[in-house]
This record gives C-alpha cells, sequence and structure tokens, in this order.
C-alpha cells in the first residue's frame, strides 16, 4: 500500500513565502524519487522540483533561485520551500512518489493561491 499526503497550501501574497510537505510511504518497497508537479486552469501539469534518494535535485527553469527541495529520509517526508512567490505560481500542487520501476503514486493535492 502507498501513501502520499501534501499539506501546507494556502493563499499568499506575491513576494510571499510558503512550505509544501508531502509525507510518502510504502509498505512493499522503497520509494526513490520524490516531487511536485503542479497544474494551472487550462494548462498542462508540469514538473516543478524532485529530489531522489540520493538528495540529487530537479527544477524547472521557472523555479530555480526561488524554490528549494529538501528530504529526511528517515521520515519519508520531502519540503518544497517556496519563496518569492509570483501570481504565476498559482496551481494545484501535487506530491507523487516513484518506485523503483518508475510508476508514479499522487497525491490529493494542494492549492496554492498567489494574490497581486
Amino acid at each position: 500500500q502507498v501513501q502520499v499526503v501534501e499539506s501546507g497550501g494556502g493563499l499568499v501574497q506575491a513576494g510571499g513565502s510558503l512550505r509544501l510537505s508531502c509525507a510518502a510511504s510504502a509498505s512493499t518497497f522503497s520509494i526513490n524519487a520524490i516531487g511536485w508537479y503542479r497544474q494551472a486552469p487550462g494548462k498542462q501539469r508540469e514538473l516543478v522540483a524532485s529530489i531522489s534518494s540520493g538528495s540529487i535535485t530537479n527544477y524547472a527553469d521557472s523555479v530555480k533561485g526561488r524554490f528549494t527541495i529538501s528530504r529526511d529520509n528517515a521520515k519519508n517526508t520531502v519540503y518544497l520551500q517556496m519563496n518569492s512567490l509570483k501570481p504565476e505560481d498559482t496551481a494545484v500542487y501535487y506530491c507523487y512518489a516513484e518506485a523503483p520501476w518508475g510508476g508514479k503514486y499522487w497525491g490529493q493535492g494542494t492549492q496554492v493561491t498567489v494574490s497581486s
């Protein structure tokens, strides 16, 4: 059984900060990468950031220098610190956990709204 639970979304003014958390657990396999996608209204889902089990990170160009992803392996929890938020960051953010065979398990999503 796999559980992916997100928390931390909300409403913030432009220039502000939010931190998202994602707790992932799997009963029968070790989780590889954990990451975040986002989907804005009328747009395709896009990768925001990911972090491997060895803490190798990957970021979308649009968030580099503003967002930081980190991982607590003991808790299988990933944090996405979002600073200098812009209205274009408004989206539903989805956490995923990647299985060893590459399959992704998704959380329910959390809304992030940045007002101008």
